[in-house]
């Protein structure tokens, strides 16, 4: 069993805030049921999939990682017939999820108010830039516009460099994993009160919640913080530093990993009294970094990380992406699975990072063609028989999948 068994959510999301949200909720049990337009399906499954190099079996990397654990029933959601098979379904679901620009749910009259008049318990959360409400609400967002006026971009690289962006998304990977907390805090509450409820998740709003500590301090000082690259403002050392092969991360944040790092190194000009604390080292951080540059040099970062394990200062190489997934704790943690191809085959991926003592979330099925399990779910979920199924389907209501 896993944690969610027993939930259905119906997905409506495309891209990939909403999609890794539900892909989340799909690896730890919940059924999870896109419901995408007939024939190409929702515009996920176009991007890479003529890629030699990240397209397998007709499905790009994004399509192949995000939609496993799922199934696909392509059901017109324009057409009034359509809509009439969604809210069945959605009278035999908990949760309703979509990522489309603010006002598209309520012109498709898929919202909460029309959805809840069919079924009171159910829940349903829209991710969006900038929410469903406030003098913005309708501005179109996308990751990077996100993480730019979320203030994130501003922290990121050194002074006088241009700003960037994080190499990962966060901006919308943060809006589908807040998505999925306030789903299972409206679970929760379904729990007491019986009724569903409405999450509308900005992804604005969780840029700004993740500045944490960094926006209080504006707030408390009007002061902006500087651009410090791998630096940090107020530890020291707290960086990346050079070696004979790649970088290798040091993070001192107590003044006694200071004094073991010192005794190890052997180094006594580092060895001085007034480095002894967080303010002097701070007050003589260039030369304290530049010094600590010209020792590690000295070795490979392999060979100092076993010297570094010996007296558990917290240290890291800086890895390539290869180079973290081929780390032996990723195999170890689960966190790089082989999930089945629908032809044949296998592709591997990134795991599951949550790991709960009593139940088994690591189990992957194949992301789902087109209409795949449309025939299946109707007929299960609605008690809908063959002849009515193909009469649907010659009209172009719904798409009975590559079997047809």
């Amino acid at each position: 069993m896993r944690a969610l068994e027993g939930i259905t959510v119906l997905d409506l999301t495309h891209m990939l805030s909403g999609p890794y949200g539900t892909m989340l909720m799909a690896d730890l049990g919940a059924r999870t049921i896109k419901v995408e337009p007939p024939g190409k399906g929702e515009g996920t499954r176009r991007l890479l999939e003529k890629s030699p190099d990240y397209a397998r079996d007709g499905m790009g990397a994004y399509f192949l990682t995000l939609c496993r654990n799922k199934e696909s029933v392509a059901i017109d959601l324009k057409a009034e017939e359509g809509r009439a098979l969604f809210y069945e379904m959605v009278r035999h679901a908990d949760i309703v999820v979509s990522n489309f620009g603010v006002g598209v749910t309520e012109r498709l009259k898929i919202d909460f108010a029309t959805l809840s008049a069919h079924n009171p318990r159910i829940i349903t959360c829209a991710i969006s830039g900038f929410g469903e409400t406030g003098p913005i609400r309708d501005w179109p967002s996308f990751d990077l516009v996100a993480q730019g006026m979320g203030g994130g971009m501003s922290l990121t690289g050194t002074e006088g460099s241009e700003y960037l962006r994080s190499g990962i998304p966060i901006g919308d990977l943060g809006g589908g994993m807040f998505g999925v907390i306030g789903i299972l805090a409206a679970l929760r509450a379904r729990d007491t009160t019986g009724k569903g409820q409405h999450v509308d998740i900005s992804m604005f709003d969780v840029q700004l919640s993740m500045l944490n500590y960094i926006g209080t301090m504006q707030l408390m000082s009007g002061k902006l913080t500087e651009r410090v690259g791998n630096g940090h403002f107020v530890h020291v050392p707290y960086n990346t530093f050079h070696t004979r092969t790649r970088p290798l991360i040091i993070a001192v944040i107590t003044d006694n990993f200071w004094a073991t790092l010192v005794k190890l190194l052997e180094a006594p000009d580092l060895d001085r009294p007034e480095f002894a604390h967080q303010p002097g080292r701070y007050a003589q951080k260039d030369f304290i970094e530049r010094r600590l540059n010209e020792i590690f040099a000295t070795k490979t970062c392999e060979e100092w990380l076993a010297l570094l394990e010996t007296v558990r200062i917290p240290a890291a190489p800086v890895n390539d992406v290869q180079q973290a997934l081929a780390e032996p704790q990723t195999r170890a943690r689960n966190m790089k699975v082989t999930v089945a191809l629908p032809g044949g085959g296998t592709v591997d991926q990134p795991g599951n990072p949550v790991k709960l003592s009593d139940t088994y979330e690591d189990i992957y099925t194949p992301p789902p063609r087109v209409g795949e399990n449309t025939r299946e779910v109707l007929a299960a979920m609605l008690g809908m028989g063959d002849a009515r199924l193909k009469e649907l389907a010659a009209r172009g209501v719904i798409d009975l999948g590559p079997k047809g």
